[in-house]
């Protein structure tokens, strides 16, 4: 599997449409699709699902008033639950032969986190993805049974290195996505479909995180080398501990050659509630673009910090700012919602 900064060809998205995703929110979410798509798509196509030819109509009248251009958009006609394509989306991955690269999708079976019920069309986009790009379609099967992974919930340097957490994936009480899949069992599928040769878990996210536990809340590589790891500060908040521990853990961490990776601590911003409850807003959910690189805001004072902290760490791209505060309404932000296909 490549690293997100790896070039692309493209990146997928599906038109949002779910209301109880964003309750009361759904048409300014159109806005920051827009705004999304307008700072990604000078350097790259965009792969639109779209429910229909009125879903069609509706996104490309929505883009071309953000000042999108919908011509740099592909628009593809398949159903969906709901829109996070960092999960349901394809997964690509790329081989080299004879001087030339070859990339595949490998379908990791989406099951709506083993918590919602409505996952049915979502499982059925890394198919579509293969068809409509004639690529290779690799089904990831552990014995005579699917193995379940979601994109948001591994983190990989493109070198041989993949993060992911003991929450999300190891836990057998709450969301299992695998029953009875130990460690050992989970690193070799990981090693079989997505080539990778090194895995180092860390322990959870933070609270109100409706995947319980994706580490692209958590912590990202920047390049091969570097990572950043979100911290809290506040001692009495409910996030301090868990969080902590990721940085006890992460001093034992080396990447597959042997070395230490540099890490970079990134805020957390202050805590958003809705209705009562916690949402899992992270400056670590950006998203790596070939033209930019897209960092969630939250009308907060550590915005500023976190993007001159990733502006420093990004100096091949520029880095701006989208508001997320409505977004993170549906449990995710930027990278939840998109997937990129590597050239």
């Amino acid at each position: 599997m490549p690293a997100e900064w790896d070039r692309h060809e493209a990146t997928w998205l599906a038109w949002p449409h779910n209301p109880t995703d964003w309750p009361g929110k759904l048409d300014t979410i159109y806005w920051v699709y827009g705004e999304m798509v307008r700072k990604i798509s000078p350097g790259e196509r965009i792969r639109m699902l779209v429910n229909s030819a009125g879903g069609e109509k509706i996104a490309r009248r929505h883009l071309k008033r953000a000042g999108a251009d919908p011509a740099r958009v592909d628009f593809i006609r398949h159903p969906t639950n709901r829109g996070w394509m960092r999960d349901s989306g394809p997964i690509f991955v790329r081989r080299q032969r004879n001087r030339r690269s070859e990339t595949a999708i490998v379908h990791f079976h989406f099951n709506a986190w083993a918590k919602y019920s409505d996952w049915k069309k979502d499982r059925r986009v890394p198919e579509v993805a293969a068809r409509h790009l004639s690529k290779r379609l690799f089904d990831a099967r552990i014995g005579n049974r699917d193995f379940v992974l979601e994109g948001g919930g591994i983190e990989v340097n493109g070198q041989g290195t993949l993060l992911t957490t003991e929450e999300c994936y190891l836990q057998q009480e709450v969301q299992v996505r695998n029953p009875g899949l130990d460690r050992a069992a989970f690193e070799n599928a990981l090693k079989e479909y997505l080539g990778v040769t090194n895995v180092f878990w860390l322990a959870a996210g933070p609270v109100g995180d409706d995947t319980h536990g994706h580490i692209d809340d958590i912590c990202r590589f920047v390049d091969a080398k570097t990572l950043v790891l979100v911290k809290e500060e506040n001692s009495k908040d409910v996030n301090y501990l868990p969080l902590s521990e990721n940085w006890d853990r992460i001093q034992d961490f080396r990447l597959e050659d042997g070395s230490k990776p540099e890490v970079i601590a990134l805020p957390m911003p202050s805590p958003i509630f809705f209705d009562g409850n916690r949402l899992p807003a992270s400056y670590a959910n950006f998203y790596i673009s070939n033209h930019a690189v897209l960092v969630p805001t939250f009308n907060d004072p550590k915005d500023r910090i976190a993007l001159g902290i990733l502006g420093e760490l990004f100096k091949d791209r520029m880095v701006v700012g989208i508001h997320a505060v409505d977004l993170v309404l549906g449990f995710g932000t930027l990278h939840c919602l998109t997937q990129q296909e590597p050239a």
